[in-house]
């Protein structure tokens, strides 16, 4: 995951031709998935069997966001799928240190998401155990949010971290992301930008994708 990745998200994709859906962001670095089991978060989507089906059609790979209860016991078999990456909830996860070695151990790479209102400082040692680092910043659930400014001192401090740490890890944001927000989110130090509406709210999404590219390179 290089600098300035745009992962769209499907979340606001057209869920009954989802196929021609993943055709149109072909240029993406990956497709963002989100897998919602009205538990952890209060609305569904899709499963196993569905990110498997998109696995095997889709044209770039797959970047799973699992926001579902009990993440130890499900998240393992999307690795198993050929899912690129699998991100679970530390809010959820009862040993996340065991999980990451799990998914990468099956040949996924590993992430760790926090809400908005969870502090990173908790998980800055688990760092070394992971390949990415979501910071959502809006509340996980629903697509179509707006970006919450709030979000931006936690990005800084994580991205810090990182650097200082000298690991391969990502920074990843999801929610609100825009042509204006990305700006902001690139600034604080933010690399991989998960993209829904501004995406497939335009008549390109290829094009969209282009132009978040350069606003996020400025």
């Amino acid at each position: 995951m290089n600098q300035c990745c745009i992962h769209p998200s499907i979340l606001s994709a057209d869920f009954v031709n989802l196929e021609a859906e993943l055709r149109r962001i072909d240029t993406a670095d990956a497709v963002h998935v989100d897998v919602m089991d009205n538990h952890f978060v209060p609305n569904l989507t899709i499963g196993l069997p569905v990110v498997s089906r998109i696995q095997k059609v889709s044209p770039v790979p797959l970047d799973a966001h699992l926001m579902i209860a009990d993440p130890d016991r499900w998240a393992p078999a999307y690795a198993d799928a050929g899912v690129s990456s699998v991100t679970f909830h530390v809010e959820a996860a009862a040993a996340p240190v065991r999980l990451a070695r799990e998914l990468r151990a099956r040949g996924a790479k590993a992430g760790m998401a926090l809400r908005p209102a969870t502090a990173v400082e908790p998980f800055l040692d688990l760092l070394p155990e992971m390949d990415l680092l979501l910071i959502m910043t809006v509340e996980p659930g629903f697509g179509g949010q707006a970006f919450l400014d709030v979000t931006l001192p936690k990005i800084r401090r994580a991205a810090a971290a990182v650097a200082g740490s000298g690991l391969p890890v990502a920074i990843q944001v999801d929610g609100g992301v825009t042509e204006e927000t990305i700006l902001r989110a690139a600034e604080a130090g933010a690399t991989v930008f998960v993209a829904g509406s501004a995406v497939y709210g335009a008549e390109d999404p290829n094009e969209a994708i282009g132009r978040l590219r350069a606003a996020a390179a400025r």
